[in-house]
């Protein structure tokens, strides 16, 4: 299938820069596919505060728990060793600052390193140092990093001086929310961003990208879901900038997906098994959590838990085995999340729905509005045969 079959044109005034507040005013386009091909797909205008209503007693939503670390990170070049390291006997110029440096880490690679985009890249080059925070008077320690290694198009990989929790420790105090670029690029950091940009019910540190769709809940709105009998259950996926980057092969089946370390826990299994045994619905927050999900799944969809990389890449023709509802953002245009939700609903649906979000001004990408999806007629027969499937002959 064609990259180019996933394309749209956005206007840039709907790209949300700030999101709503209270975070549950955000807007709902509830999706309705057609029941059958040739039916036409139902939308409906509503608020994320309206979730409930769109769901059923005995239904349970499932929520990705990663918490976003501050991985955006400024600091200066230094050739040879940083100041705190240099002594007497070294050239004055080893520790002269060099030039002001810009970073987003993106991957973990072991407890000291990561990789991460740099700019500008250029001044850049193997065994540099790179200086994010000084000590300071109070003893607060600072952090520093070695350039272990260069790549193409602006990508390092790094060893910092401190390693696994108090690596994490410092990046909470050093660093800034990794707000994504078609956001950091149109307006300036704010201290607010560091809440903002970060669920209500994070736990597990790791995500270097917020699991967006959940940005949307708040305690008030949980109340409201526990009052119709809406159960919650939580999973981990650790977020990677891979979920984000635009599709450049031509072919859809030439790329691939960036594994991401997921965990979903027998106890979560049992519960959500138990929901579909008793007719109630598995609905995913956010593509993360259905990623999960269909990852920890067998083809009978009957989860298991599951702990370890995933690179699932859902795309149409993928057969759904778990989830029944989706609940998620709009997406960029040629992502894999755009592929992701055209598998779910159907693409030819997913192009009208967002020319009706177009149309109706809906907000647009990590800080915009949510769509709830129901599944296509192909999707719904495929859920149908994995529930044959685990039936009891």
């Amino acid at each position: 299938m064609k990259t180019n079959s996933f394309d749209f044109e956005l206007p840039e005034a709907l790209i949300a820069l700030e999101p709503a507040v209270p975070r549950d005013a955000s807007r709902l386009l509830v999706v309705t596919p057609g029941r059958t091909p040739d039916a036409d797909a139902a939308f409906e205008d509503d608020t994320v505060l309206a979730l409930p209503r769109w769901l059923q007693p005995g239904d349970a939503l499932v929520f990705n728990d990663t918490r976003v670390l501050p991985t955006a990170l400024e600091g200066r070049r230094h050739r040879g060793a940083p100041p705190s390291q240099t002594s007497a006997d070294q050239p004055a110029d080893m520790s002269t600052p060099g030039p002001r440096i810009r970073l987003n880490l993106y991957e973990r690679v072991d407890a000291k390193r990561w990789r991460a985009f740099a700019r500008p890249a250029r001044k850049l080059e193997a065994g540099d140092m790179l200086v994010f925070a000084d000590d300071d008077p109070t003893g607060a320690p600072g952090l520093t990093a070695r350039v272990d290694s260069k790549g193409e198009g602006g990508a390092l990989t790094l060893a910092f001086d401190v390693s696994g929790d108090a690596l994490d420790a410092r990046l909470r105090v050093t660093g800034a929310m990794p707000l994504p670029p078609y956001i950091a690029n149109r307006r300036a950091a704010r201290d607010e961003d560091a809440t903002r940009y970060q669920t209500v019910y994070a736990r597990h540190d790791g995500s270097v990208a917020a699991p967006t769709a959940g940005l949307h809940f708040t305690p008030r709105l949980f109340d409201a879901l526990k009052a119709r009998d809406i159960a919650c259950h939580f999973l981990t996926l650790h977020v990677g900038a891979g979920t984000f980057l635009p599709v450049t092969a031509d072919d859809v089946e030439d790329h691939s997906m960036q594994p991401e370390w997921a965990q979903v826990s027998q106890t979560t299994c049992d519960a959500l098994n138990d929901v579909r045994a008793r007719g109630g619905r598995v609905v995913a927050v956010g593509s993360t959590a259905l990623r999960s999900l269909e990852t920890a799944s067998d083809a009978a969809g009957v989860l298991r838990a599951f702990e370890g990389p995933t690179a699932l890449f859902i795309k149409p023709g993928y057969r759904f085995r778990v989830v029944d509802a989706f609940m998620t953002n709009f997406h960029l245009p040629r992502s894999t999340l755009f592929m992701l939700v055209s598998a779910f609903a159907g693409l030819e649906t997913m192009q009208h729905a967002y020319a009706h979000a177009m149309a109706a001004r809906y907000r647009f990408y990590s800080f915009g509005d949510a769509c709830l999806l129901f599944p296509s007629s192909g999707v719904q027969q495929g859920l149908a045969q994995a529930e044959r499937a685990r039936a009891p002959s």
